[in-house]
């Protein structure tokens, strides 16, 4: 890895397009080096896992949203919709952000955390739609695929969204821009450009993240892959972007981030260098913020030891300053404690995960979250009991950038009424590369089996993994075997009509006069 340093010029010392970060990335994404074994097979497995969690979402009601949005932009020839089938195509924007939401819902897939923190998998629907939609190969996908990873991932490694309250997709639009170039085979003064705008049109605060957590948690990341593939088509036809998008002294560093005074070093692989980055990260066998992970396996652990939940006095959870401050007590977020609360609010709240953690022993993507589940009043009380405080050598564990020391867990005490006192630690998940039980290609099936039962055909699932293992193998047009078909009869739809299906639905004359009654 070469160490790029990155900081804010004026216009007077005018900074040379070779020397502007953009214009890196935009040369790493135009490297044509392989992609080596190891890669293939994880990015093969993070497909799996994206499909995974988008059956399991494919009913919601964001998700319908955005599908229905989707299927008012067909295109022959295009890309396909999850649940559609594969003679089903929209626009590649359209299934970006229709697949985008579907994978991002349940927030249920990869992660990887450093200075800022990502879901790397992200970067899938936006690649695939365009692979998909310009008659792309299964080795072509792969190669934009490991592209879109390595940026998202060297970027997350140095340069801090979070504590400016930008919403960490910010990295994200850049890295799918990169992904589509490397994919398309462009050139480095086109991806450029593709990477200006997309950086432009992403940025956005963190308060998609706090408080009483929406809807659109989950299209955030959607939003940022439709703008890339847009400013990849606009620099394709020749348009320019705002430079230097990151070192300008009226950009993105400057006013949004670190300030004029910023310094950064940004790791990215030399020319020739392999694209390695999807290998440092993880995903999750829990659906729950990354940071609870190691926290639910060693709730059930801890769990097994207490019979009666009101003899419990306290709970401590002793963690990093990320979980402290923006899943913990630290976040100052009453959402976070209240039974009431939204989906999205629960899954980051580790005081209400560690509570039904700790007394199920077990974790499941909708029954822990159902409303009865959240309001349960003995769970409520053990609830409110939990808090959390950040430990120096958690945040040090945190930041770590020896993988072999990097963990995202914590330790857990339990003071009982009777003065005993239960404490233990987690430094990984089990399913991490460095735990007790790290997750391999069988892992990634048996979630995807589980999550799309009773919601996918047995043949159809058969024939989707048989597909997606033969990803380096599938040639160009092929790529429509990766989409999945629900039964249409199994399918729910937003009745409701919008803008881009007017016209479309039966109830829309009288969903349209129900809205004016309740604006008005």
């Amino acid at each position: 890895m070469q160490n790029h340093e990155v900081r804010v010029h004026p216009e007077s010392e005018r900074l040379n397009r070779a020397d502007q970060l953009a214009w890196k990335i935009a040369q790493v994404a135009a490297d044509p080096v392989a992609v080596e074994s190891a890669v293939a097979d994880m990015i093969i497995n993070r497909m799996i896992d994206n499909a995974a969690v988008a059956m399991a979402s494919v009913n919601r009601h964001s998700v319908m949203s955005a599908r229905t949005e989707a299927l008012a932009h067909r295109r022959p020839g295009g890309a396909t919709v999850f649940g559609m089938g594969p003679d089903v195509r929209v626009h590649a924007e359209w299934a970006a952000w229709a697949n985008g939401t579907a994978v991002r819902e349940l927030d249920y897939h990869d992660t990887f955390l450093a200075a800022e923190y990502s879901h790397p998998g992200d970067n899938i629907p936006g690649i695939l739609a365009v692979a998909q939609q310009c008659n792309r190969s299964g080795a072509d996908l792969i190669r934009g695929i490991a592209t879109g990873y390595e940026i998202q991932i060297d970027l997350a490694r140095a340069i801090c969204l979070h504590k400016h309250k930008i919403d960490h997709v910010a990295h994200l639009g850049p890295s799918v821009a990169a992904g589509i170039g490397t994919l398309l085979r462009l050139p480095p003064s086109v991806i450029y450009q593709a990477i200006g705008q997309a950086l432009h049109v992403t940025t956005a605060t963190r308060q998609s993240r706090k408080g009483e957590i929406s809807s659109w948690k989950a299209y955030a990341p959607a939003h940022a892959g439709k703008m890339a593939v847009e400013s990849v088509d606009r620099a394709m036809l020749g348009e320019t972007s705002p430079t230097p998008i990151y070192e300008g002294e009226d950009g993105v560093i400057a006013w949004m981030l670190d300030g004029k005074d910023a310094h950064y070093t940004v790791p990215l692989p030399g020319m020739g260098e392999p694209k390695r980055a999807i290998l440092s990260s993880f995903t999750k066998e829990h659906s729950a913020e990354y940071q609870s992970q190691a926290l639910i396996d060693l709730a059930f652990r801890m769990g097994k030891k207490i019979s009666n939940w009101e003899d419990v006095e306290d709970v401590l959870i002793e963690t990093s300053h990320h979980t402290h401050y923006v899943i913990g007590t630290g976040s100052n977020d009453p959402q976070k404690f209240d039974p009431q609360a939204t989906r999205e609010t629960l899954d980051h709240s580790i005081m209400y995960i560690v509570a039904v953690a700790l007394q199920d022993g077990s974790w499941h993507h909708v029954r822990s979250y159902e409303p009865e589940r959240a309001r349960r009043p003995d769970t409520v009380r053990l609830w409110k009991k939990i808090h959390t405080i950040e430990k120096p050598e958690w945040t040090q564990r945190y930041h770590e950038s020896d993988p072999d020391k990097k963990a995202f867990g914590g330790r857990i005490v339990i003071r009982m009424k009777d003065g005993t006192v239960l404490a233990d630690e987690l430094a990984v998940a089990n399913a991490h590369t460095l735990g007790a039980t790290p997750w391999q290609r069988a892992d990634y099936i048996k979630k995807f089996r589980t999550l799309s039962e009773g919601i996918v055909a047995p043949a159809e699932v058969e024939r989707f993994l048989a597909a997606v293992q033969r990803l380096p193998e599938l040639g160009a047009g092929e790529l429509h075997q990766l989409e999945l078909l629900i039964p249409p009869q199994d399918m729910q739809i937003n009745k409701v009509e919008g803008i881009f299906n007017f016209g479309q639905s039966a109830q829309g004359a009288r969903n349209t006069q129900q809205t004016a009654a309740f604006t008005s």
